[in-house]
């Protein structure tokens, strides 16, 4: 299904699949018979790990097949995609720039210089802030520009690396999952996620679609755009994906699940659930969560099993998509939880 396209391999082995059971201690949900599991797609070599991997295979192995010189990419200050564009490229030995805009209202010390800010200087990023007025797309094609009159060859990845040919990578970490759950001898009823720029959730949905299973046991959270225009996005990546595969399977809106109810104020602005769900995550299995992504989705998570949402037999999937430097430039905010 995906052998036919241009890839770089960035993520070594299939990342794995763990058990949570001091989570469902902590939770009570040994009594209701409700198992939850993480896929660890933290759990990666290059960069510090994380979801933007998988996209990046697929982006860079263009970049390659067509000799880019210079790969340009934007994102908030503290993006992971921009983190692991720097880190991927740095491996490949090629040259990256990062076009950062100020996307959370916060100019302080932490925010601008910890985090993925200090590593993407670290993997050899020449970065540029995006002054107030414009936007990191258009600053970023000016950018392009200016290094093609210099000679060279440039490929602009758009935020998240949210692109059909981005979503390839969830696609191919559905086909992953499948695998693990055959050896697992276990199917997961529910899948619970983060949407910010809607690839993740796209690519994962195309990618089972494709394998002839409804998408709809998928749920995102949504962190970045409000969840009507994350549903949008997410319905519209998932069929250009889908048609980029060669698929014929026709997906309708209903089967696209994206929940708004633990954005918060907006994208990186922090609230009292994400905060307790991350200390959650910490204190029942030693695991990090970032402040941005899956620790909102995981508060939407723990909202929903308190409700009662979820049954007897259910076997939900949280998708941890990395991130963990980010929490270094969250530290006021951890320390006055």
């Amino acid at each position: 299904m995906l052998d036919h396209f241009p890839q770089i391999s960035l993520v070594d082995r299939p990342t794995p699949i763990q058990r949570l059971e001091g989570l469902e201690r902590s939770l009570g949900l040994v009594k209701r018979g409700i198992k939850l599991f993480a896929k660890r797609d933290d759990y990666m070599a290059l960069g510090g790990g994380g979801n933007k991997l998988r996209k990046l295979e697929f982006h860079l192995g263009e970049a390659l097949r067509d000799k880019v010189d210079v790969v340009v990419t934007m994102g908030g200050l503290q993006s992971n995609h921009a983190r692991l564009t720097a880190a991927a490229c740095a491996k490949l030995g090629m040259r990256c720039e990062l076009v950062l805009g100020r996307a959370v209202p916060r100019d302080d010390d932490e925010y601008e210089h910890n985090g993925n800010m200090l590593l993407d200087a670290l993997f050899g990023a020449v970065v540029h802030i995006v002054p107030e007025g414009f936007t990191t797309a258009s600053w970023a094609d000016t950018r392009a520009q200016e290094l093609q009159m210099q000679g060279c060859k440039v490929r602009v990845i758009p935020t998240g690396g949210s692109t059909a040919v981005g979503c390839l990578g969830y696609a191919k970490a559905a086909l992953e999952i499948a695998r693990q759950e055959v050896s697992m001898g276990l199917e997961f009823t529910h899948m619970i996620m983060a949407n910010g720029s809607s690839g993740t959730h796209a690519g994962m949905a195309a990618g089972f679609a494709a394998m002839g299973r409804a998408p709809g046991f998928i749920k995102s959270f949504a962190v970045l755009a409000e969840a009507p225009e994350s549903h949008r996005r997410t319905l519209e990546l998932t069929r250009q994906t889908l048609e980029l595969l060669g698929s014929e399977q026709v997906i309708e809106p209903s089967m696209i699940a994206v929940d708004g109810a633990h954005r918060g104020a907006g994208y990186g602005v922090p609230t009292k659930a994400m905060l307790s769900a991350l200390q959650l995550m910490a204190r029942s299995e030693g695991l990090l969560l970032d402040p941005v992504y899956s620790g909102k989705a995981f508060a939407g998570l723990v909202a929903d099993l308190e409700s009662g949402l979820y049954a007897q037999g259910d076997n939900i999937l949280l998708l941890m998509t990395g991130g963990a430097p980010g929490i270094f430039a969250y530290r006021s905010a951890l320390q006055g939880a």
